[in-house]
């Protein structure tokens, strides 16, 4: 069983730890939650919840989760600074969600690196904590040790990145199909900034149209094509739902169809190029390792050995 801890703290935004519990809730992960001083917690949405356990909790844990870190200027006690190094220190992969990059901060773990938070609280994190590159834009930050999201809701991009990273593509889908999710969205995508115009032409439809069909060579092209749009505006409209551009999400999506297949089947790489639709073996390869760093023979033996 893989630990999985949140550390709460009055108030919390239920939401944010909702996210997490949603994503580690069944095997082959175990989730709990601990908070400094145990008893009744006072939450952001106005009800109240009992936490039993406290920081020695972390001390056992695989990964410690931190959903929001409220208000962001509260200073943390050194009981709970300590507990949260100790627990790097032994190993413990530290994660927060949105506003969370606040306490990982504090901690000095996060000195030197890039880091996620809600695009509201980035210019006061990065004021506070000037040796932290704060990144207003993305979705989320992984750095294996220490991972941080954005937004609310990117938290659950955040989990299910780690699921994936953890176990696979295939059972980070199934966990992302559970909940009525799409499966993978990359780190490096755009937050959407409430501040700017909603769009009026959804891309749900054209996207699930273009999923079903990655076997094919679809090009960005086809895509406008298919809305009856220039690519221009396509581009555009991409930009401001999804925080890419469409041949980036495109290629997104075949990459995730190639880690599904390397997992479950015993398909040849000429095949699974034919499947994804990028046409030969040595393009797959090239643009595997662009995305992931690994080979698609590696890739295999590790998801297939697990």
């Amino acid at each position: 069983m893989h630990r999985v801890v949140a550390l709460v703290t009055a108030p919390q935004a239920s939401f944010e730890l909702g996210c997490a519990a949603a994503v580690f809730r069944d095997p082959p992960y175990c989730f709990s939650v601990c908070t400094e001083q145990p008893g009744n917690l006072s939450t952001t949405e106005g009800f109240d919840m009992v936490v039993r356990s406290g920081l020695r909790a972390l001390d056992r844990a695989d990964t410690i989760v931190v959903p929001g870190w409220l208000p962001i200027n509260r200073e943390p006690t050194p009981a709970v600074l300590r507990a949260l190094t100790r627990a790097h220190r032994r190993g413990a992969r530290l994660v927060s969600i949105c506003s969370g990059a606040y306490l990982l901060a504090a901690t000095g773990l996060l000195d030197g690196r890039r880091v996620a938070t809600h695009w509201r609280y980035a210019d006061e994190l990065q004021r506070r904590f000037p040796a932290v590159q704060v990144d207003p834009d993305v979705l989320y930050v992984d750095h294996g040790d220490v991972a941080t999201s954005g937004g609310s809701g990117t938290g659950i991009d955040l989990c299910l990145h780690l699921v994936r990273r953890d176990h696979g593509a295939s059972y980070a889908a199934w966990v992302a199909g559970r909940m009525v999710m799409p499966p993978h969205r990359e780190g490096g995508q755009a937050q959407y900034r409430s501040t700017e115009p909603v769009p009026k032409e959804s891309l749900g439809g054209l996207l699930d149209w273009a999923v079903e069909r990655l076997n094919k060579p679809i090009t960005v092209d086809d895509l406008a094509q298919r809305v009856n749009v220039s690519p221009r505006t396509l581009a555009r409209r991409f930009e401001q739902q999804l925080g890419v551009a469409p041949g980036q999400w495109l290629l997104a999506q075949r990459i995730a169809r190639t880690r599904v297949l390397l997992e479950e089947t015993e398909l040849s790489v000429d095949a699974i190029a034919t499947r994804v639709g990028l046409s030969s073996a040595t393009n797959l390869r090239r643009r595997f390792r662009t995305a992931l760093h690994t080979t698609p023979s590696a890739y295999r033996r590790a998801y297939q050995g697990k």
